[in-house]
């Protein structure tokens, strides 16, 4: 059968991306081939597209996806029509179907449907394993969540007061500071408006925030610097605004004996059993109505320029969908 798939030959801006006709072969042992019906647009498409991230060019595109096996190779127990999702680390789910590994994917339960799947699952394990398995964050704790009305941020701030922490949010607008209230943020910080660090400590009473996540990078590093309490953890999980470097041991002393961790999705989920046990919670928290996902805009999948250039100009809120 005939895809079409997103391939780079370059890194560069959105305009790199290309789209070709491919024959999809018969899937080998261990192998499906999955017709998606929702792509998933993650972050970290855009740091392979640009090479932050360097892959092998040409390269394929896209971590996340939802949709049926259409057919199985050998030693495969998924059978045709069966409803999975992915999100990787095998790229190529921009793409109407693909050869992907059979060990890859995961099963969508009945009662979710393939758009929710595809706008949930790479995030909501990314809020999974930073809230209860990177920060241990626990009842009571005041944590920091940049960018707090993102694709991530909306579903921290909910995981977050689902367990009973204190929530302070940073948002770029007024649009996003609403986003991000009715997620549950106790308290928002307009980074545009105000300094971040002296307004989480006049939030804190001068203490700081035991947990600050920070999916921005470069443009936030010395506002979580000055945002984190005694003894407290930055997990920098991200590169949205660029990666931070020249991180100073001393500075983490001046501040306060401070952590710091720079963490990914896949070194927490790199197990069969982590991986079940991750997504497990994040359906847990999805049907007893924690976590509400939101998704921000869909796009058609040939446009998925279109969609890179509005996540990376920060006018995309929730999460963002490409639709073969």
């Amino acid at each position: 059968m005939k895809a079409l798939q997103a391939i780079i030959r370059r890194t560069g801006g959105p305009e790199v991306i290309e789209w070709v006709e491919a024959e999809l072969p018969p899937p080998g042992p261990g192998e499906v081939v999955m017709a998606n019906e929702a792509v998933g647009i993650n972050f970290i498409d855009t740091y392979h597209r640009t090479g932050l991230y360097p892959a092998p060019l040409p390269s394929a595109l896209g971590m996340e996806a939802a949709g049926r096996v259409l057919a199985v190779g050998p030693d495969v127990a998924l059978k045709a029509g069966d409803r999975v999702t992915t999100f990787g680390p095998e790229r190529g789910a921009y793409s109407t179907a693909r050869i992907v590994g059979a060990k890859h994917l995961l099963p969508v339960p009945d009662d979710v449907q393939s758009e929710l799947a595809a706008a949930a699952l790479l995030k909501g394990c990314t809020a999974e394993f930073l809230v209860e398995r990177c920060g241990e964050v626990k009842a009571g704790m005041d944590v920091l969540v940049h960018a707090a009305a993102g694709g991530v941020g909306l579903i921290l701030v909910q995981w977050l007061k689902a367990i009973g922490a204190r929530v302070i949010g940073t948002v770029s607008t007024e649009a996003k500071a609403a986003l991000a209230s009715e997620a549950g943020a106790d308290d928002i910080i307009r980074y545009d408006h105000e300094p971040v660090a002296e307004r989480v400590r006049t939030l804190t009473g001068g203490k700081g925030c035991e947990v600050v996540f920070d999916g921005v990078g470069a443009d936030t590093w010395q506002a979580s610097l000055g945002s984190a309490a005694r003894r407290g953890l930055i997990a920098s999980y991200g590169n949205a605004s660029g990666p931070v470097t020249g991180v100073a041991l001393g500075v983490l002393a001046q501040k306060g004996s401070l952590r710091v961790t720079r963490p990914t999705l896949f070194d927490y989920y790199a197990e069969a059993e982590e991986r079940r046990a991750g997504v497990d919670r994040l359906w847990e928290m999805i049907r007893g109505g924690k976590i509400a996902m939101t998704i921000g805009a869909r796009y058609p999948l040939d446009q998925a320029a279109k969609a890179h250039r509005a996540l990376e100009a920060r006018e995309t809120t929730g999460s963002v969908l490409l639709i073969p």
